[in-house]
């Protein structure tokens, strides 16, 4: 029997509206809660040179007029430790200058698992800053190090995260030392936007402990507060002698590319130069132009295994669509249900790489204006895996947003062409959120609203879509809700939207607590008992998807490891057949089955880690079990990494027997955090795919990098139920070198 939920339009615009009012009146009229008094720390501008190598013996730290010192903010906030950490701050040529001061009771258990840039930091001893330039309390940007010497960099555009695929020009240098480690933090005027008259930035500081998963902070060192929150940033005070010069930065590049083509017996060598240019109109605001953009340093996408009806998400990774992309944020916490701009849409269609001949961005800031303009010109090419030719074409995104106060924003996005330069597109969105960190005093809470419109080629139906998002993210209780109607015909021509024509609602709560620290369940750091409610309508009212995921027991042990049990009961209406497998088709139907989950992991702090999940239980008519799981092992100061990844799905329905499988191998080696070679491997049994990219990146100097990319592809012939060859497909190698002048 197939439940049936009606649509209720007017009673739900009833409910926006009165959500709307809410955010209003309370922005109007909620008092600032009584709240501890903001820190500062004091910038010293110096004359005297800095000699980055991690140790503050410079004379010109000694200018320093502040010294500011963290405390500890997990898991006992407040509480003394032996990681003594200072900071320090200068001014000097024209860069502000970041310095840490580490102690350390034991140094020889100091963690470092990686060298790369933005490699994954979470097992290793970092101290990192949260920086606030353009003075909305809510944007960033995020500067971490290791204490290997390793950098990560990002943009801030919400609370709880931070965008990694960013890259700055900035440096960083380590120095381990009888008593612990330094670092010195470089960051140059020009890779920032700021206000020019403004002499005080929002920063805050903090250091992670891995061994006994010990955080600490300068502000707000509370479970509640996350880093990233800029409005509970501390103040970085006399900001002075910071300019940007003329604002221009050019970034010429040279690529030569040797590629084989084996099925058809042909070959290329190419050569193309390239520019990026960026020019800062004002301190907040910069046009940026490409010309001939090339993206041979992109990562390639891990694969992923997809026993769903609805495509899967691809994150972003070209260089100049992460540039600014935070300006272009819509709706915070929809996530990938709904993304009106998506940048990986262009230049790219049917997965084949589809030339861009020049674009032009405008991002930043005008006072409570935050604005993100893209136009980019596309090649006319030919796409392989749709057989198609792809016509030149001209495609537009803008993302404007007004802050009305310290808490509402209010936005709109428009978008305007379509991949494949054929069928025209265009979408209207706007948006508003109202957020927090004052609530009950001290506790996060944001709401969101949002409305878009499509028109243009596209499926019929209703073109519109809107909702809401209400999120309680704290550290005992952690509870979202959101409700979300996407029209048939909605259609994002440059945007991401999985699943059309539906009206979706999700409810979630986690329970958090943390045992007494000298209790007899101290060995636990803290435990979570999750439930998540999510359901999904037709247009018809029909019930098409529902599931309740129940998490029981859910636990991170005071060594880091961590272990959960979940069941999950979940429904499925198909009105169509789905193909789920080769030769394995799922005829339309309702289906109501039960799911078991379990997971393990090991803390990130040790050498060998090693992590597994497993669904298991009915699936549609039959049995699936999913299993994955990883291994990883880096050599002490992270010299070396490698990692092993398994995936595997092994379907029993009534219509047939399937087995998918998808290995993963990294391997990386740093002879020094500017000088990174990585290997990654993987392997797709469903698409008989095997493939290898290899990477040298050498950074000379921050702005100035070689890279050497080779990328090998096989493919396997099935000739006969038990063939296994393969074959080579493509193989590509290129060289790139990119270099960047600032005046």
């Amino acid at each position: 029997m197939v439940s049936v939920l009606p649509w209720q339009p007017k009673r739900l615009r009833a409910g926006a509206r009165f959500l709307w009012r809410v955010m209003v009146y309370a922005t109007v009229s909620l008092a600032p809660a009584q709240t501890a008094p903001t820190p500062s720390i004091s910038v010293a501008a110096t004359s005297m040179p800095v000699k980055l190598d991690g140790l503050l013996d410079d004379p010109a730290w000694a200018t320093a007029t502040s010294l500011v010192e963290l405390t500890q903010q997990s898991p006992r906030p407040g509480t003394a430790t032996p990681y003594r950490t200072t900071v320090r701050a200068i001014i000097q040529d024209n860069k502000l200058y970041f310095g840490f001061d580490c102690t350390d009771p034991d140094p020889r258990l100091i963690a470092v698992h990686t060298m790369r840039r933005d490699g994954s930091m979470d097992g290793d001893d970092t101290v990192s800053v949260a920086l606030s330039t353009s003075g909305d309390k809510r944007s960033g940007y995020f500067f971490r190090v290791n204490a290997g010497g390793a950098r990560a960099d990002g943009l801030i555009a919400g609370r709880e995260e931070a965008k990694l695929d960013w890259d700055g020009i900035w440096d960083a240098r380590i120095a381990r030392t009888a008593t612990g480690w330094s670092a010195e933090i470089m960051i140059p005027a020009s890779t920032l936007s700021f206000i020019k008259d403004s002499t005080t930035w929002g920063v805050n500081f903090e250091r992670n402990v891995p061994r006994d998963h010990t955080v600490l902070r300068w502000a707000s060192p509370v479970l509640d507060v996350f880093f990233y929150d800029l409005s509970r940033a501390g103040e970085l005070l006399n900001v002075v002698e910071l300019n940007q010069g003329h604002g221009l930065e050019v970034s010429p590049f040279v690529a030569g590319t040797s590629q084989t083509a084996y099925r058809d017996g042909a070959s290329s060598l190419q050569g193309q130069p390239g520019a990026d240019v960026t020019w800062r109109i004002t301190p907040q605001l910069a046009a940026v132009f490409t010309v001939n953009t090339d993206f041979a340093e992109a990562e390639v996408d891990s694969l992923q295994l997809n026993v769903t009806r609805f495509p899967l998400f691809y994150p972003e990774k070209r260089p100049f669509f992460l540039e600014g992309a935070n300006q272009f944020g819509f709706a915070f916490a929809l996530e990938d249900d709904f993304i009106p701009f998506f940048s990986r849409t262009i230049g790219l269609f049917q997965g084949d790489p589809i030339p861009i001949d020049a674009g032009s961005k405008l991002i930043g800031r005008i006072g409570r204006w935050n604005i993100g303009m893209l136009d980019i010109q596309t090649r006319q090419a030919y796409s392989p895996s749709s057989s198609v030719a792809v016509p030149r074409t001209n495609l537009l995104a803008s993302r404007i947003s007004y802050d009305l106060t310290r808490r509402l924003r209010v936005g709109s996005i428009f978008t305007n062409g379509n991949p494949d330069g054929i069928h025209a597109n265009s979408l209207l969105g706007f948006d508003g959120s109202w957020q927090t960190s004052e609530l009950f005093g001290n506790k996060n809470f944001q709401a969101v609203g949002w409305t878009a419109f499509s028109r243009g080629d596209g499926p019929r139906g209703k073109r519109s879509g809107w909702g809401y998002i209400v999120d309680y993210p704290n550290d005992l209780f952690d509870c979202f809700h959101a409700l979300n109607q996407f029209g048939e015909g909605l259609n994002p021509g440059l945007g991401f939207l999985p699943r059309a024509g539906i009206r979706k609602l999700d409810a979630a709560c986690r329970v958090k607590p943390r045992p007494d620290r000298d209790g007899r369940l101290r060995w636990i750091r803290q435990a979570f008992l999750g439930h998540e409610y999510h359901h999904v309508t037709n247009a018809r009212g029909q019930t098409e998807s529902w599931n309740f995921l129940w998490s029981p027991v859910g636990m991170r042990l005071d060594s880091g490891d961590r272990f959960s049990l979940a069941f999950q009961p979940q429904f499925e209406l198909l009105t169509a057949p789905f193909a789920i497998a080769p030769g394995v088709t799922l005829p339309a139907g309702a289906y109501r089955f039960n799911r078991f989950h379990g997971e393990f992991s090991t803390s990130d702090h040790r050498p060998w880690q090693l992590g597994s999940s497993t669904w298991f239980g009915a699936f549609y008519d039959g049995q699936l079990l999913q299993q994955s799981d990883y291994l990883n092992y880096t050599t002490r100061g992270g010299r070396w990494q490698t990692g092993v990844t398994l995936e595997q799905n092994f379907g029993n329905l009534r219509e047939g027997s399937f087995v998918q499988r998808l290995f993963q191998v990294n391997v990386a080696r740093a002879f020094q955090p500017n000088l990174i070679l990585t290997s990654f491997f993987q392997y797709d049994t469903q698409a008989g795919s095997l493939g290898n990219n290899v990477r040298l990146r050498w950074t000379i100097r921050p702005g100035n990098d070689v890279f050497v990319v080779w990328n090998r592809n096989w493919q396997r012939l099935v000739l006969s139920p038990h063939d296994v060859s393969i074959v080579p497909d493509k193989n590509a190698l290129t060289l790139k070198v990119r270099w960047t002048f600032r005046t």
